[in-house]
């Protein structure tokens, strides 16, 4: 028996794509779960534990940005969603809502295939361990134990939001451009655009800023990227 690379769970509704993209991603040598709806997609992630989840957000019985959320909920699996080439609002929002990338319709086998690879590939790294802990004013970085603390209180953070801050950590007080960011927290730049970057910082001010609205640690750097202010 051929050793396959991972599992895959496919959220699909159309069955001529779940199809195609089922038959094109076991060509590739992924295993593939099918559900034709979110009820059936957050059952069998339940039951099959996939490695990576594929998710449409168009779907018949509930809104895909509302499966990706309780997914995320749950758990830290990468979650790649599916949306219109014109929908930059569905788009915006997946990735707000814990999507780690995207890909839109119509979608390409390969192309998808190289996303996937990319991403499994980046979350099955292992963080950079530093001998101590890095303090970030109230926030508390521990790579070694993959840890980050607020206040003195765990925040769980998704393998990309937890990337994102270590390499933001690593250059302190220095700007850093959403291309930069792209090039290595995604680990590619030619696929991504900044909008995964905007996504994701918002994400992260979320967890970790005591006033999103306000940030002190992760700051905007206007026309050109984002910088860590690291208290002294």
């Amino acid at each position: 028996m051929v050793d396959m690379l991972g599992t895959l769970l496919l959220i699909e509704d159309d069955p001529e794509i779940r199809t195609m993209l089922k038959v094109s991603l076991e060509d590739e040598g992924y295993a593939v779960i099918e559900a034709a709806d979110g009820t059936g997609g957050l059952e069998a992630f339940r039951r099959h534990q996939p490695d990576l989840v594929l998710l449409d957000l168009r779907l018949p019985d509930r809104r895909g940005l509302d499966v990706c959320r309780d997914l995320r909920a749950v758990s830290i699996v990468p979650i790649i969603v599916v949306t219109a080439q014109t929908d930059t609002h569905d788009l915006v929002a997946g990735l707000e809502a814990g999507a780690d990338d995207y890909v839109t319709k119509p979608v390409v086998p390969k192309a998808l295939a190289a996303r996937i690879r990319a991403l499994l590939r980046r979350v099955g790294m292992k963080d950079p361990v530093a001998p101590v802990s890095t303090a970030l004013g109230p926030v508390e970085l521990r790579r070694g134990e993959a840890l980050v603390l607020r206040h003195g209180v765990r925040v769980e953070l998704t393998k990309t939001e937890f990337r994102l801050l270590c390499e933001l950590a690593d250059h302190p007080n220095q700007v850093m451009s959403r291309d930069q960011l792209l090039e290595r927290v995604w680990g590619y730049d030619y696929l991504g655009d900044s909008r995964l970057v905007d996504a994701h910082v918002h994400r992260l001010r979320n967890k970790i800023e005591d006033d999103p609205q306000r940030p002190r640690l992760v700051v905007t750097v206007r026309g050109i990227g984002y910088k860590l202010e690291r208290p002294a």
